[in-house]
Protein backbone atom coordinates (compact mmCIF):
# COMPACT_ATOMS: atom_id res chain seq x y z
CA UNK A 1 0.00 0.00 0.00
CA UNK A 2 1.75 3.34 -0.96
CA UNK A 3 1.80 6.12 1.55
CA UNK A 4 -0.45 8.76 1.72
CA UNK A 5 1.63 11.93 1.96
CA UNK A 6 -0.07 15.37 3.40
CA UNK A 7 1.08 18.38 4.70
CA UNK A 8 1.04 18.57 8.95
CA UNK A 9 1.73 14.89 8.91
CA UNK A 10 4.68 14.09 11.06
CA UNK A 11 7.92 14.16 9.81
CA UNK A 12 8.93 10.78 11.09
CA UNK A 13 5.89 9.24 9.28
CA UNK A 14 7.89 10.39 6.30
CA UNK A 15 9.50 6.76 4.85
CA UNK A 16 12.94 7.47 3.36
CA UNK A 17 12.96 11.04 3.62
CA UNK A 18 16.81 12.08 3.73
CA UNK A 19 16.48 15.49 5.29
CA UNK A 20 19.28 18.39 4.45
CA UNK A 21 19.82 21.82 5.50
CA UNK A 22 21.86 24.84 4.66
CA UNK A 23 25.25 24.80 4.89
CA UNK A 24 24.75 28.11 6.16
CA UNK A 25 22.77 26.78 9.27
CA UNK A 26 23.05 27.65 12.42
CA UNK A 27 24.96 25.12 15.47
CA UNK A 28 21.80 25.29 17.43
CA UNK A 29 19.20 23.95 15.39
CA UNK A 30 18.15 26.92 14.04
CA UNK A 31 17.52 25.85 10.54
CA UNK A 32 14.72 24.52 8.00
CA UNK A 33 15.58 21.28 6.78
CA UNK A 34 14.09 19.61 3.63
CA UNK A 35 13.26 15.90 1.67
CA UNK A 36 12.53 15.29 -1.60
CA UNK A 37 9.54 12.91 -1.78
CA UNK A 38 10.05 12.49 -5.45
CA UNK A 39 6.64 13.14 -7.80
CA UNK A 40 4.90 13.71 -4.16
CA UNK A 41 6.40 17.11 -3.82
CA UNK A 42 9.08 18.14 -1.11
CA UNK A 43 8.85 18.19 2.49
CA UNK A 44 10.19 21.05 4.75
CA UNK A 45 10.65 20.76 9.04
CA UNK A 46 11.70 22.80 11.22
CA UNK A 47 15.20 20.81 12.33
CA UNK A 48 14.38 21.93 16.33
CA UNK A 49 11.45 19.00 15.99
CA UNK A 50 12.51 16.62 13.61
CA UNK A 51 9.35 14.09 14.71
CA UNK A 52 7.18 17.14 14.28
CA UNK A 53 5.09 18.34 11.22
CA UNK A 54 6.39 18.75 7.64
CA UNK A 55 4.85 21.10 5.31
CA UNK A 56 4.97 19.48 1.37
CA UNK A 57 4.71 21.41 -1.33
CA UNK A 58 5.24 20.55 -5.27
CA UNK A 59 7.84 21.12 -6.91
CA UNK A 60 6.25 24.19 -8.81
CA UNK A 61 5.73 25.38 -5.41
CA UNK A 62 9.25 25.62 -4.19
CA UNK A 63 10.09 26.61 -7.40
CA UNK A 64 8.43 29.89 -7.51
CA UNK A 65 9.41 30.21 -3.40
CA UNK A 66 12.90 29.96 -4.37
CA UNK A 67 13.03 32.68 -7.64
CA UNK A 68 11.49 34.79 -5.07
CA UNK A 69 13.73 34.08 -2.78
CA UNK A 70 16.65 34.56 -4.84
CA UNK A 71 15.37 38.15 -6.19
CA UNK A 72 14.78 39.59 -2.92
CA UNK A 73 10.92 39.41 -2.48
CA UNK A 74 11.17 38.24 1.33
CA UNK A 75 13.94 40.40 2.92
CA UNK A 76 11.48 42.42 4.32
CA UNK A 77 10.71 39.26 7.15
CA UNK A 78 14.61 39.48 8.32
CA UNK A 79 13.99 43.35 9.73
Amino acid sequence: MAQKIHNGMSASDLAGAVWRKSARSGAVGNCVEVASLGPAGIAVRNSRFPEGPALVYTQAEIAAFLAGAKEGEFDDLLG
